[in-house]
């Protein structure tokens, strides 16, 4: 029931989702933080450094992961969280120890500029989107490109896994609806573009795997520039519900709590918690906001 968030002035924040309650509060970055994890619980940041925390222990970070040289945008954590994959503006992938803090390797690639990283359940294996339109999977074991996908149209915003490993969703950037669309990949043996799903009039900021309900079909959420959040049936790219959050402005990232609902962080007013319910038809409601 935890929300990480994490903002411009420069703190990371722990809530509880269900009722808003604020756990905790961590200032420890110079400057805004551009991505959270709350797997063992890490921040990113434009101040260039990862640092890990513990929500209830010290006010200051346990572990701090210096060495990028710009903004880290792409924060992944294994499944044992033993390791730590980080991207940035600096072209650079790196990965950490995460108990000692020791950066273990470093791959540069001209034009990588990371927007995203998130790591395949059960494999060696990390996904990352990028600024150069390039999804590209990484064998974390020595630092190495295993796969590139075929180069899109627009800037890669975002990209989450299944749960089962099997597929991989990408976001794109986009302008009165060109591009705008997420991207569902294979990750098993054709590595191929399965489908995409189109709607959004603005770039698609966010893409992340509902978990299986027992009454919900294989489902896609992503949140958009365009104020609009979307559910989409997996399989046929189908789109079955839609909530707009009027005067929230860009709807920065996604997260997934169970089958039913969503969190979704906004520019202007704070992390809205979606619904989502069956009437006579699907239906994707906010519920509260803080």
């Amino acid at each position: 029931e935890l929300c990480v968030s994490g903002g411009k002035d420069k703190s990371v924040a722990v809530c509880n989702w269900r009722s808003g309650a604020v756990l905790g509060r961590f200032v420890s970055h110079e400057h805004e933080v551009t991505k959270v994890s709350i797997k063992e619980f890490f921040s990113a940041s434009r101040d260039r450094t990862v640092m890990m925390w513990e929500l209830h222990g010290t006010s200051g970070p346990t572990q701090r992961f210096p060495g990028h040289e710009l903004v880290v945008t792409g924060l992944a954590v294994s499944p044992d969280a033993s390791r730590l994959c980080t991207g940035s503006r600096d072209n650079t992938v790196r990965k950490w120890d995460v108990e000692t803090g020791e950066c273990l390797c470093r791959a540069a690639l001209s034009r990588n500029l990371v927007t995203h990283l998130c790591w395949v359940p059960g494999e060696p294996y990390v996904i990352q989107t990028s600024e150069d339109k390039t999804i590209r999977m990484w064998d974390s074991r020595e630092l190495q490109v295993a796969h590139t996908f075929p180069g899109k149209q627009h800037i890669q915003t975002s990209c989450d896994v299944s749960q089962d490993g099997r597929y991989c969703v990408s976001s794109s950037s986009g302008f009165a609806g060109e591009g705008c669309e997420a991207t569902l990949w294979d990750l098993r043996q054709t590595r191929s573009r399965v489908c995409e799903y189109r709607g959004h009039l603005q770039t698609t900021a966010s893409c992340v795997f509902l978990p299986r309900g027992p009454a919900l079909t294989p489902s896609i959420a992503t949140s958009s520039y365009d104020s609009k959040v979307k559910v989409w049936d997996r399989d046929t790219a189908a789109c079955l519900a839609t909530a707009c959050l009027e005067g929230a402005g860009p709807l920065a990232s996604l997260a997934a709590c169970d089958s039913s609902t969503l969190l979704c962080a906004s520019f202007r007013s704070g992390i809205h918690v979606l619904q989502l319910r069956h009437h006579e038809e699907l239906e994707l409601e906010k519920v509260a906001v803080f």
